[in-house]
């Protein structure tokens, strides 16, 4: 491993990163990732081998792309963002590789659409998130998910298509119900943080929706 001449970023042999892209300092960039043009990348992100981070991309500092990940543009990942490996980040709405009269489809022919993911959230391995969607700060997508609309902040969700099953903490954790306390109420198992539930909305108690 190097690092790029004049940056304060690393990166792998045999990675690809465009010299148009920003890379923020203390960022890795591993084995056979590529980085595209007009990327933005916070500082202390690390792409793992094989991920492909498109054109455009913007994301905050501290996130995680693991291996073989694709982050297509005109994604968005807030601070602190994990991303497992082989997630898919789509965007195509109506994907076709040829237009009606049979001939193949150009960039000029389809407009990309992208993923928003709030910080802290976090994406399972092989998990598919369907442009355009919005998964909320500190959400949890569970491994193997196909996610195909919006995910609250803090919510749990699982499955063909995603569905809420719960909800977590900033630590991951999912939030627990106390013997005898309110429907409406959580509490982390690792903080001890306390949540309010307001129809769809997680809020700690001292917020208000």
């Amino acid at each position: 491993m190097g690092e790029q001449s004049g940056t304060g970023f690393l990166t792998a042999e045999g990675a690809d990163v465009s010299t148009a892209a920003s890379i923020g300092d203390g960022s890795k960039i591993w084995h056979l990732a590529q980085v595209r043009e007009d990327a933005v990348l916070g500082e202390n992100c690390i792409i793992g081998r094989g991920a492909y981070v498109g054109t455009g991309v913007v994301m905050g500092d501290n996130c995680k792309v693991q291996n073989y990940a694709l982050v297509y543009e005109p994604a968005q990942l807030g601070d602190g963002v994990f991303i497992g490996p082989a997630v898919v980040l789509t965007n195509d709405t109506y994907p076709r590789a040829i237009n009606a009269d049979g001939t193949q489809k150009s960039a000029a022919d389809w407009e990309a659409v992208g993923v928003t993911i709030g910080r802290g959230a976090s994406i399972g391995a092989r998990s598919v998130c369907v442009a355009p969607v919005r998964i909320g700060r500190w959400a949890l997508v569970a491994a193997g998910s196909v996610v195909t609309r919006d995910v609250p902040d803090h919510a749990l969700v699982a499955g063909v298509p995603a569905r809420r099953i719960g909800w977590v903490g900033t630590t991951g954790r999912k939030l627990e119900q106390r013997a005898g306390d309110r429907e409406d109420r959580w509490v982390c198992p690792d903080t001890g943080e306390l949540y309010r539930q307001d129809g769809d909305v997680l809020v700690k108690e001292e917020e208000t929706p």
